[in-house]
């Protein structure tokens, strides 16, 4: 059965009529091809759901009879960050989307030596927004009710000072053909994980240096070396399934 999971930026609140306003509008009409009287799921991204049923269409908004708070929760058991080198179109779009899927809790995109892309501060802007629709849209697929944090684009040395202090807790993965270990080498508890992958051109040996420097363990994805949107996903599935959430 399709699942018809409308995400608005609230806050929600049960037994009560809402306007819905802005994309979540098209998504109802022209995209999911809702009509009054159907129902259908909402989440505002602070948890849990709420069901709801379709009163009236009005020019460019939707009125809503939105039912109590339902706290399902579909977040994995141990929050993961995911650095990011910024690739070109599809293949940035893609990592994010399927990230989101995978039930990362943050996304950092950064821009490292090897960059294709290159942004300026409009462009940046621009880009985070595109992606946060991108994230959005993919929780309303897989069913999740809090969408990843999206941060700023970073610079590369900007990210690692910053990352360099985190807890003892907070497990670091660098992504590198050349890493000695592999995810499931690494065992103990840890109460949240972040994983950085270089872009298209991969990190400078300087880069991949100044990472394990700032308290990153190099690891390998096997024998190959995959591009940068594989590397994601497979980096992604390995260590959800050895945190128990696969």
């Amino acid at each position: 059965m399709r699942l018809t999971r409308v995400h608005v930026e609230g806050p929600l609140t049960g037994e009560s009529q809402q306007i819905i306003r802005g994309a979540a509008v098209n998504h109802i009409s022209r995209v999911l091809r809702l009509r009054v009287g159907d129902n259908l799921t909402l989440f505002d991204g602070r948890g849990g759901e709420h069901e709801a049923r379709i009163d009236e269409f009005r020019k460019d908004t939707v009125l809503v009879t939105v039912a109590d708070h339902r706290p399902v929760e579909r977040e994995a058991p141990v929050p993961i960050t995911l650095t990011q080198g910024i690739s070109r179109g599809e293949r940035m779009d893609w990592v994010v989307q399927k990230a989101t899927e995978l039930g990362v809790a943050r996304i950092v995109p950064v821009i490292t030596e090897r960059c294709v892309v290159r942004l300026d501060a409009k462009q940046s802007e621009a880009k985070l927004r595109h992606w946060r629709a991108i994230t959005i849209a993919a929780c309303e697929q897989c069913g999740r009710n809090r969408v990843p944090e999206l941060e700023p684009v970073a610079k590369f040395y900007d990210y690692l000072r910053i990352a360099k202090a985190a807890g003892a807790m907070h497990r670091r993965l660098l992504l590198s053909p050349t890493g000695q270990h592999r995810i499931r080498d690494l065992n103990g508890t840890v109460d949240a994980v972040s994983v950085l992958i270089g872009p298209e051109g991969g990190l400078t040996e300087v880069e991949h240096d100044s990472a394990i420097a700032a308290g990153f363990t190099a690891v390998r994805l096997g024998p190959r070396v995959l591009r940068t949107e594989t590397a994601a996903v497979a980096a992604l599935t390995a260590i959800q399934q050895q945190l128990g959430d696969l």
